[in-house]
């Protein structure tokens, strides 16, 4: 085995890191002085999309530490390619801490339970309202829960990230033993927080529904987002060292098998949540569905099934398709609108029958991407693509130092 070099410097990730970082710091600023002109002059639409992205945006973060918190518990040589990447999108949790404070100054504006109750007019919506809001949905407790989410997913993301940084550093160390010790325990609180976050921030939009595999199918969709977003990134830096050096075609076609698996459990999911509704046909539950079933979101629900599930299953049944980086980042890219046209999908018919997309649904995304890119850039470009010092990283790092 090759001894690794004492310095890090030709593992460290290319200066078009930084070129990335400045332009989308720009799209950022001048796509969030659009929306801040949206927000004064459509509050409404403006949360509702400010929502959207903020979803969108989150499932990226914390679907990289769920397959950051996958590999250490696997130790496969997939992940440890993209494990500095999952870890540099983990680190944007602070960015989404405080873009998540909008929403606490809008969301009444986006969930009726936290209106005045003699300001709706539904009696029966009323009296329904009145039973979950003393019992789970209130003002205090939605406020509760979130510092309770946030506080779990920074602390799993803090461990994470204090253990990794130091394997930045000699001696050589294996600590596989201690990131498995977290990861099991951690995989499961951020299935379970993350859970309930999907309950307060998305289904209670419609309180009068509920869904006990609704949050699966959200958290399915971070994961399959934050593996195509890797996938990206390392065909961006695959045209430079030390990427070009590092990945093979056997961790590409592991990337491709992973997108394949979970789209597949995406689309298990989303039938099964619709395949228990149809089946017990009860009418506080298909009205979800009733919605989106017409009115123009029949439509987005069926190009999602086309191509979100049909297409990308049928393109990844290819092995040599699976293995070319430069084929499979096509599909990873277009897997990324997808995934923003399902939570499309879920948010918005909740606040209109008939589909309609406003300037906010497309503005917000963007104001929150550039600055969220630009951070990511930031925390890929602060420490080495792969930790030289650790010892399980070594088979890696062999090739690239021969």
């Amino acid at each position: 085995m090759s001894t690794v070099p004492a310095h890090n410097l030709d593992l460290m990730a290319p200066p078009v890191v930084k070129t990335i970082q400045q332009r989308s710091l720009l799209v950022g600023v001048v796509f969030g002085i659009i929306a801040v002109l949206g927000a004064w002059l459509r509050p409404e639409e403006f949360f509702r999309a400010y929502l959207l992205g903020y979803m969108a945006w989150l499932g990226l973060t914390l679907g990289s530490m769920a397959i950051l918190m996958l590999r250490h518990l696997t130790k496969g040589a997939w992940g440890m390619v993209i494990r500095r990447i999952l870890g540099a999108a983990m680190r944007c949790m602070p960015l989404m801490v405080v873009l998540f404070l909008p929403l606490l100054l809008g969301f009444p504006k986006l969930n009726v339970w936290a209106r005045p109750l003699d300001s709706i007019q539904d009696q029966h919506l009323k009296e329904h309202l009145r039973e979950i809001t003393g019992s789970y949905l209130s003002v205090n407790g939605f406020v509760i829960r979130a510092a309770i989410y946030f506080a779990v997913w920074y602390a799993l993301s803090f461990f994470l990230t204090k253990w990794s940084a130091e394997q930045d550093h000699p001696p050589l160390r294996d600590s596989s033993a201690r990131f498995k010790a977290l990861s099991g325990p951690g995989l499961i609180l951020y299935g379970f927080t993350f859970t309930f976050a999907a309950i307060d921030w998305v289904m209670s939009i419609d309180p009068s529904w509920i869904s006990t595999i609704f949050g699966l199918c959200i958290l399915i969709g971070q994961v399959l987002s934050a593996l195509c977003f890797a996938v990206v990134v390392e065909r961006i830096l695959f045209r430079y060292k030390p990427m070009s050096d590092l990945l093979k075609p056997e961790q590409v076609h592991d990337h491709g098998k992973f997108m394949l698996t979970f789209i597949m459990v995406w689309a298990y999911f989303s039938f099964s949540q619709w395949l228990i509704i149809w089946a017990g046909n009860l009418p506080e539950e298909i009205t979800w569905y009733f919605r989106r079933l017409h009115g123009g979101w029949q439509f987005v629900g069926l190009f999602l099934i086309v191509f979100h599930f049909f297409v990308p299953f049928f393109m990844l049944l290819s092995r040599s398709f699976k293995r070319d980086i430069t084929r499979l980042v096509w599909l990873a890219s277009w897997m990324l609108v997808a995934r923003y046209i399902d939570l499309f999908w879920h948010i918005e018919p909740s606040f209109s029958e008939t589909f309609t997309v406003t300037l906010a649904d497309l503005a917000i995304p963007f104001a929150m991407g550039g600055l969220w890119i630009a951070y990511f850039c930031h925390n890929l470009s602060a420490r080495p693509l792969v930790p030289a010092y650790d010892a399980t990283a070594q088979d890696v790092l062999e090739p690239a130092h021969e």
